[in-house]
């Protein structure tokens, strides 16, 4: 917005709702205001990029002498802390235990997934009942239950997260069977466009001979 249309405003805003005593003083007030700011958004909008780090300088000779410059750090290996949180490099899911929780489902690993799953969540079912009951008829108890729920939740998304490998390996076979398919889909339709061609040849060789 110019300047100029910014002090008509700021000048009809005090005009209306200042005091009659106090106009003058408002308005003088409220065009230093605009004036400031205006001078604030044009050094905003000249102002130039900070100037790069000062670590550039060690890499000045890097194209004329590779070994000049520092050596990039090497990479991290195992657990390491990123914003407050624990993570590490080891793509491995942590059990149950590591993580504090109970597990509701039997070690090992020969577990069946499918079974575990529907019996995780019956009890869901059962344990939301037990809450809807509790909530009516004794309310103070309703953490206890939360809790049951937490924790049957924690066990399902733990088995859940446990199949990521083999979804990950079924959704690479799909996408590779994908591929095939449609190679095989182009390689018939280039056979079938090659047939069209040498019959149109052969077409054209019969017109001319005729001729």
């Amino acid at each position: 917005m110019p300047r100029d249309v910014k002090l008509q405003i700021l000048n009809k805003v005090a005009s209306r709702y200042a005091p009659r005593a106090d106009r003058s003083r408002v308005k003088r007030k409220l065009n230093n205001i605009a004036y400031s700011g205006c001078l604030f958004a044009g050094n905003m909008a000249s102002s130039t990029y900070p100037p790069p780090p000062p670590f550039y300088r060690l890499y000045k000779d890097y194209p004329d002498n590779p070994d000049s410059a520092p050596a990039p750090p090497p990479p991290i290996e195992g657990p390491y802390m990123l914003y407050g949180a624990s993570y590490t490099t080891d793509d491995m899911l942590p059990s149950l235990e590591e993580q504090g929780v109970r597990q509701l489902y039997p070690k090992g690993s020969s577990v069946d997934y499918k079974k575990e799953l529907k019996s995780l969540n019956r009890e869901l079912l059962f344990q939301m009942l037990e809450l809807a009951d509790v909530l009516v008829e004794r309310p103070s108890q309703y953490a206890r239950r939360v809790e049951d729920l937490s924790l049957i939740f924690k066990n399902m998304y733990h088995l859940l997260n446990s199949l990521r490998p083999y979804q990950a390996r079924a959704t690479l076979i799909h996408i590779l069977e994908l591929q095939i398919q449609r190679r095989k889909q182009a390689i018939e339709d280039i056979r079938k466009r090659r047939e069209e061609a040498r019959q149109l040849l052969r077409e054209s060789l019969s017109t001319l001979d005729g001729i």
